[in-house]
């Protein structure tokens, strides 16, 4: 009987302090305050413009802040960090998260699922991308005998069903004449538990996305043996947001998205700051946050949304309708263009992907050197305080770690290539000029 007369009063009280996504408390002064929920991976590192630098620079808070002075209310910023998008998606379904962040083919079942349930979601913007398809990497661990794809045949292979990385495992043994589903024994598990199988040898390899290959190789936990680039199609990553909070509160929204491109611009300028500061965030190694974030990174940053990017996503339904993960799904109705060409009014466009360089890191240095060649760039390595070295796939472009590239000289040419069936496929191709497969050691020595 206690607790029961005590309980209105502890409404009371507790009344101006309790928020919901997009909603509002009002407290004994009538001041409002309004708490908006996103949800973000902070490592997977081609988000970070929407998600974790994003939020260590504070731009969002700092637009918001600004809204607040004008319309009197406090705003306030719930940052859900998660590892896929999948969790995301499921907060958004049940009105918890009002803007999220995710792959290609998560935002696809973000559309599919939004629908299912009414909460219908939009694509508002892409966050990284990369034209070929190079997010996305099969690795397998450093000893391992598999020399190709075509290995795969009977593996055991994990990857996270309905993540871009499955999309990219699916289209890429579909290529190699392997059926997806009863050509290996796909182990659906999440990142961290897929690296764990790796490495204990439960698994045979392991198709995932940024930043787990470049992480696992460089830690010399695995190798690559699979290129996304290989594919040819572009994979990204995009902010999608509730209808329902895009209605309702479309300058929150307009602020989102400015506070985006604002981090987009800081990224651009000072990549290694960029990737410092993620680092710090999330416990990555900087070194392997610049191969995707970097100046010349696998990731490009870019908010709009490119054609040939909405093109993609089209093209990617039809995989997941085959693993039975959606049902029809209307991308042209899914994706909404009008915010972002609301808070970009009157900004510029960002150039398109250049052709990756050779990059150099140099410890204690807060720039890069880029070089037009791999030659070039041993050269300058040479005897020098390395951090860490970039060289982009003499066929895909995708940036790899120089000492973790396979090498291949063909007269007075150094090449570097991602993975050991691409550098052969590569010599296959060119044995009349003298192509041959060689150490790092031995490209260094070459190039001095």
């Amino acid at each position: 009987m206690r607790t029961k007369a005590l309980a209105p009063a502890l409404v009371l009280l507790l009344a101006p302090l309790a928020t919901a996504c997009g909603g509002d408390a009002s407290g004994a002064s009538g001041s409002r305050t309004v708490t908006v929920t996103v949800g973000y991976q902070s490592k997977t590192i081609n988000t970070v413009t929407a998600g974790t630098l994003l939020r260590s620079l504070g731009y969002f808070e700092q637009e918001l802040a600004a809204r607040g002075k004008q319309d009197g209310v406090t705003y306030k910023v719930d940052w859900q960090d998660y590892a896929t998008g999948a969790p995301i998606t499921a907060q958004m379904t049940a009105g918890k998260i009002d803007i999220g962040s995710m792959g290609d083919f998560p935002l696809l079942i973000n559309a599919a699922r939004g629908k299912e349930l009414k909460q219908p979601t939009h694509l508002v913007s892409v966050t990284g991308y990369n034209l070929r398809g190079g997010l996305n990497t099969v690795v397998t661990a450093p000893d391992s005998k598999l020399g190709s794809l075509a290995d795969l045949r009977g593996k055991k292979v994990s990857t996270s069903v309905g993540s871009a990385a499955d999309g990219t495992l699916v289209r890429a043994l579909q290529r190699a004449g392997i059926d997806p589903e009863s050509g290996i024994q796909k182990l659906n598990q999440q990142p961290s538990v897929g690296a764990s199988a790796l490495q204990a040898g439960s698994a045979d390899a392991l198709s995932q996305f940024v930043a787990w290959p470049g992480q696992l190789a460089y830690e010399g936990r695995a190798k690559a043996l699979y290129d996304g680039a290989e594919l040819n199609l572009p994979t990204f990553h995009g902010v999608t947001v509730r209808e329902k909070f895009a209605k309702e509160r479309p300058g929150v929204l307009d602020d989102f998205l400015k506070a985006q491109r604002k981090a987009t611009d800081h990224l651009r300028a000072e990549p290694v700051a960029a990737a410092e500061s993620v680092a710090k965030e999330t416990g990555l190694p900087a070194e392997v946050v610049y191969l995707y974030n970097g100046a010349n990174g696998i990731a490009t940053f870019d908010p709009a949304l490119r054609p040939e990017l909405i093109d993609a996503l089209k093209q990617d339904v039809p995989v997941l309708q085959a693993g039975k993960l959606v049902g029809d799904v209307d991308v042209d109705s899914f994706v909404d263009p009008e915010p972002l060409r609301r808070a970009a009014a009157g900004a510029p466009e960002y150039p398109k992907a250049a052709a990756p360089q050779s990059e150099l890191w140099l410890k204690g240095q807060s720039r890069t050197q880029s070089f037009d060649s791999p030659r070039e760039l041993l050269k300058a390595a040479r005897g020098a305080d390395v951090r860490a070295a970039y060289v982009p796939d003499a066929v895909t472009g995708t940036l790899w770690f120089a000492d973790k590239a396979v090498w291949v000289a063909e007269g007075p040419e150094l090449r570097a290539f991602v993975t050991q069936a691409g550098a052969t496929a590569y010599v296959d191709q060119h044995r009349e000029s003298g192509a041959r497969i060689l150490s790092f050691a031995e490209a260094g020595a070459l190039a001095s």
